[in-house]
Parts: C-alpha cells; sequence; structure tokens
C-alpha cells in the first residue's frame, strides 16, 4: 500500500513539475535575451581588443628581450583568451534561448487565437 501511494505522490510531482516548467514564453523573456545577446557582443569585442593589445605588447617585449615582461604578458593573454571563449559560448546559449522563447510566444499567440 505504501508502495502505491509513494508511486501515486511521485507521478503526482512530476507531472506537477513539468505542467510548471513549460509556461509560456512572454515579452521580457525576448526582451532579456535581446539585451543579454547585446552584452556578450560587447563583451567579445573588448575581449579581442585585449587580446589584440596583449599581442602588440608582446611583440614589443619580446623585442626588448623582457622575458619577465613577455610571461606575464602571455598569462594575461591567455586569460583573456579563456574570457572570450566563455563569452562566445554564453553567447550561442543566448541566442538559442532567444530562438526558444520566440518559438514558444508564436505558439502561444497562434494557440489564443483559436
Amino acid at each position: 500500500m505504501m508502495r502505491k501511494i509513494a508511486c501515486f505522490a511521485g507521478a503526482l510531482a512530476l507531472t506537477a513539475g513539468t505542467a510548471f516548467a513549460q509556461a509560456p514564453a512572454e515579452k521580457g523573456d525576448v526582451r532579456r535575451d535581446t539585451r543579454d545577446i547585446r552584452q556578450d557582443r560587447r563583451d567579445i569585442a573588448n575581449d579581442k581588443k585585449d587580446i589584440r593589445q596583449d599581442r602588440r605588447k608582446l611583440r614589443e617585449e619580446r623585442r626588448e628581450g623582457d622575458k619577465a615582461g613577455a610571461a606575464a604578458t602571455r598569462a594575461d593573454m591567455a586569460k583573456d583568451k579563456r574570457d572570450l571563449r566563455r563569452d562566445e559560448k554564453d553567447l550561442h546559449r543566448d541566442k538559442r534561448d532567444l530562438r526558444k522563447d520566440k518559438r514558444e510566444r508564436r505558439q502561444d499567440v497562434r494557440e489564443n487565437r483559436k
């Protein structure tokens, strides 16, 4: 008897969880995703700018023979490249979320017309 109650409670919780998880996309979701994409693009541009500056600085330090400075610049450039990869992945996720929210919103509008 207890097993049946536990199974029923688990099934009920699973059903309720999926019902709440599929809330319709709102206009605010699309705007938030668009704002996130804009910010990610800004971050990517800044990271690329930092990498260009680090490359310039690295060439200059190599020319002058500053090995310690070159090592520090290489470390900084590696950090900037990691940031760039992270921001590019974030941009990809935000674009995917935006497409999903737009698709859900179109579907909600179609369902409400009927």
